[in-house]
Parts: structure tokens; C-alpha cells; sequence
């Protein structure tokens, strides 16, 4: 009695081409649904290394934007009192000429100067202690 082995060398050439088929079909959309060239380390282990260094590098420029826009906020905030401070200023220096015109001014214009340069530096002394940003007092000493 003979033995007869039979094999189909096409098919079986199919098959593996089928499984490769498949399996390279797999990886394209686990990259197309993450939206990344590499997924894990087999996909590329220096290219995995390259892309986590790149992701960290884009963390710590996206914190820099954000401190940066927080910092150009905190300096809005100081140059806006600054400003009123600088009006007010303006306004004591106006009133400290006025009052040394002492030929024109009688007694009662000369004391309403001083009450208004007073009410000015109070003024001033209020926004500097209360101007803040967040908890962070900017013209406090």
C-alpha cells in the first residue's frame, strides 16, 4: 500500500500572502484611526524614541505660550493702574503750578488745590496697594 501526500503549493502561497495582506491592512488602520506614523515600539523603535521626545518638546512649548500669555496679562493689568497713576501725577503736578501762582489764587483756591492734590495721593496710594493679579499684589512695595 503506497502513501501519497498532497499539497497545493498555490494555495498555501495565497494563504500566507492573504495572512501578510491582512496584517499589513490592520497596521495602516490602527495609524489611520490614531492619526500616528507610530503607534508603539514595533512600529519603529527609534522612530517611537524621535516622535516621544517631539510630543514632550511640544508639551513644554505649549506651557511657554501659556506662561507667556500670563505673564503679557499681568502686565496689562500693572500698566493700566500705572497709566491712572501717571494721570493722576499729571493732575497733582497741574495743581501744584496753579498753586504757586500765588498773585492770582486767594486762600479758599489755594486749600481747594490741596484737598484735590490729597484726594489725588490717596488716589494713588489706593491703586498701588490694591492693583493685583490673581493673589499677586503688583504695586505693593
Amino acid at each position: 500500500m503506497s502513501l501519497v501526500i498532497a499539497n497545493n503549493v498555490k494555495s498555501l502561497t495565497a494563504q500566507h500572502n492573504l495572512a501578510k495582506s491582512s496584517n499589513a491592512l490592520g497596521k495602516s488602520l490602527e495609524r489611520l484611526s490614531s492619526g500616528y506614523k507610530v503607534n508603539r515600539g514595533a512600529d519603529g523603535p527609534a522612530a517611537l524614541v524621535i516622535s516621544e521626545k517631539q510630543r514632550a518638546q511640544i508639551a513644554g512649548l505649549k506651557q511657554a505660550i501659556d506662561n507667556a500669555d500670563k505673564a503679557g496679562s499681568l502686565v496689562q493689568t500693572a500698566e493700566g493702574a500705572l497709566n491712572e497713576i501717571n494721570s493722576l501725577l499729571t493732575k497733582v503736578r497741574s495743581l501744584a503750578l496753579d498753586s504757586a501762582n500765588a498773585g492770582v489764587n486767594d486762600d479758599d483756591a489755594l486749600a481747594a488745590n490741596q484737598a484735590e492734590i490729597a484726594n489725588a495721593l490717596d488716589t494713588i496710594d489706593r491703586i498701588a496697594n490694591n492693583t493685583q493679579f490673581g493673589t499677586k499684589k503688583l504695586l505693593d512695595g
